[in-house]
């Protein structure tokens, strides 16, 4: 039983990954590659990590995997959110069909309170 539940989360896993490298081939700017990128390794490798666990059960391999899952819960988001505020820094623009930028409107809101 433990190993079809593992098979399923594995497959799952695989799914999110697959459609995260679909969105870095098919979105149009930076930012929206980014979020489609952080959305598959957080959740489609933590998936494919815990269907490891799943699958093997809590021995040496079980162990490494939640340590794995939980590094990446840690830092993937956090990542993505530095490479981004990099990004918009550095002056890459955001996609033109994009609804609004709050970044550059709190940042515009702050120099204006500076000024003040």
């Amino acid at each position: 039983m433990t190993e079809t539940i593992g098979f399923i989360l594995i497959v799952c896993g695989l799914i999110f990954d697959f459609s995260g490298c679909l969105g870095l081939v098919r979105l149009p700017d930076v930012y929206n590659r980014l979020q489609s990128s952080t959305k598959c390794v957080t959740l489609g490798t933590c998936l494919i990590l815990l269907g490891a666990v799943f699958y093997n059960g809590i021995n040496a391999v079980g162990i490494k995997a939640i340590l794995c899952i939980w590094f990446i819960f840690m830092t993937s988001p956090t990542a993505a959110h530095a490479i981004s505020r990099a990004s918009h820094k550095a002056g890459y623009k955001l996609w033109k069909g994009s609804a609004c930028d709050k970044y550059l409107e709190d940042r515009q809101g702050s120099l204006k309170k500076e000024d003040s």
